[in-house]
C-alpha cells in the first residue's frame, strides 16, 4: 500500500514494485492520475482515493485492502508537500496543515496496518521523510519540524514492532526530480525582515523544478533493495546532497557535544 502514489516518489515506487511482480494498492487524492498504470496492470494494481488527512477514510481504506487481499505486507507513507518560510512568517494554519500530511496521516496509517502485520508476523513500514528530517536550515523550519516528528515516532516504532517480524525503514532523500519543488511547493507570506535570510531559498525554487539531481527511479530501486536486505537499515539516506548535508550535520553535532561534554557530565546530583 503506497500513499501519494500519483506522483513523485509514490509513483516511482509504485512503478518499481509493479515491475518486480508485486500487487499494489496505490492511494492518492486523484486516483485517475494512475489510469495508465491500472490499464497496464489491471490484475495487480488497484487505485484508491485517499486523503491522508482524513482519519475515517484511512481506517476504511486499510480495512478494504485487508478484505480484498487478506494481508498487507508493506506500507509506504509517501504523501507530501513542501513549505518555505521563516518561522515568524509561518502561520498556525500552515504549520498544522503540514503536520497533518507529514505526521498525523502517516501515524494513523501506521497504526491502522499494524494489527494485520502483527497477526501475519511480518511486514514493513516505509516512512519517506527527508534530509530535512535530520538537519535544518533557514526557511524550512516548519517542514523539518514535521519530518523530525515522523523520524522520532518511527525510531521508537522500529524497536516496538521488530519482535513481531516487522521492519521499519526511514528514507531521507535530498532533492529529487519529483513535483515537490513544483506543484507541491508552498510559500508563506514574506516578511521583508527575512529577505536576506530566507529570500535565497525562495528564489532558488523559481528555477529549481526539473533540475534536481536525484533520480526517483533509482531511489525506488534503492528502497526495494534495502527492504529485501537481511539487515535493513533504520535510515536510508538518498542523494549526494543529502549524504553531504547529513554527514556535515552529524560532524557538527559531535564536535559541539565534545566541546561541552564536561559541562554536560557535571550536572548530576
Amino acid at each position: 500500500m503506497i500513499t501519494g502514489a500519483t506522483s513523485g516518489f509514490g509513483r516511482a515506487i509504485t512503478e518499481a514494485v509493479l515491475a518486480a511482480g508485486d500487487t499494489v494498492v496505490a492511494a492518492g487524492r486523484r486516483p485517475a492520475a494512475l489510469d495508465d498504470l491500472v490499464e497496464a496492470h489491471p490484475d495487480r494494481l488497484r487505485a484508491v482515493e485517499l486523503d491522508v488527512t482524513d482519519p475515517a477514510r484511512i481506517s476504511a481504506v486499510v480495512a478494504e485492502v485487508a478484505l480484498w487481499y487478506g494481508r498487507i505486507d508493506v506500507l509506504v507513507n509517501s504523501a507530501g508537500m513542501a513549505l518555505i518560510g521563516a518561522i515568524e512568517e509561518t502561520s498556525d494554519r500552515e504549520l498544522r496543515d503540514l503536520m497533518e500530511v507529514h505526521f498525523f496521516g502517516p501515524a494513523a496509517l501506521t497504526r491502522a496496518v499494524l494489527p494485520y502485520m502483527r497477526r501475519q508476523e511480518s511486514g514493513a513500514i516505509v516512512q519517506i521523510t527527508s534530509m530535512g528530517g535530520r538537519m535544518s536550515f533557514p526557511g524550512v523550519g516548519a517542514y523539518s519540524a514535521t519530518k523530525f516528528a515522523l523520524e522520532g515516532f518511527s525510531e521508537a516504532l522500529a524497536q516496538e514492532v521488530a519482535p513481531f517480524g516487522i521492519k521499519t525503514l526511514i528514507v531521507e532523500p535530498g532533492a529529487f526530480r519529483t513535483g515537490l519543488h513544483g506543484g507541491g511547493m508552498r510559500m508563506t507570506a514574506a516578511n521583508p525582515a527575512y529577505d536576506d535570510i530566507v529570500g535565497p531559498s525562495r528564489a532558488q525554487q523559481a528555477d529549481f523544478d526539473g533540475k534536481q539531481p536525484g533520480d526517483p527511479a533509482k531511489a525506488a530501486a534503492a528502497i526495494i533493495d534495502a527492504l529485501e536486505a537481511d539487515n535493513t537499515p533504520l535510515r536510508l539516506v538518498l542523494g549526494n546532497d543529502a549524504a553531504d548535508a547529513i554527514t556535515g550535520s552529524l560532524d557538527q553535532a559531535r564536535d559541539e557535544l565534545t566541546a561541552w561534554e564536561k559541562v554536560s557530565r557535571g550536572t548530576d546530583l
